[in-house]
């Protein structure tokens, strides 16, 4: 993949929609995500907005969606065994951009030491 790909984890698509200006600049570069953070970004949506535009955002990020094979799957519940602050989202997100060659963008703080991740603060 290139250079400027990046998996976005649920942290990060929120940022983006917010408009933060730290995360400006990934705009435009390729992204992949799973299932697991568009449910999360749908549930925390609806939180804050009404179903419809909850609905209507979360359908703007679902293509990008990655397929997780059996794989990813097992050693993410792997990662979430040694890491048990890592949301099962989180641990099958890092892994996925882990086996895919992209870096894991995100702001959460669990994983600012970690390997493989563009970590942008708020």
């Amino acid at each position: 993949m290139s250079d400027f790909a990046f998996f976005f984890d649920t942290f990060a698509l929120f940022e983006i929609i917010y408009g933060n200006p730290k995360y400006e600049k990934y705009k435009s570069a390729r992204a992949i995500t799973t299932i697991f953070n568009a449910a999360e970004l749908n549930y925390g949506l609806k939180k804050e907005f009404d179903k419809a535009t909850a609905n209507k955002i979360t359908e703007k990020y679902y293509p990008l969606a990655a397929d997780i094979g059996l794989g990813e799957l097992q050693e993410a519940m792997d990662l979430k065994i040694k890491n048990k602050q890592l949301s099962a989202a989180d641990a099958i997100g890092y892994t996925v951009a882990k086996s895919r060659g992209v870096k894991f963008l995100t702001g959460d703080k669990e994983f600012e030491k970690m390997t493989n991740v563009e970590f942008v603060k708020k």
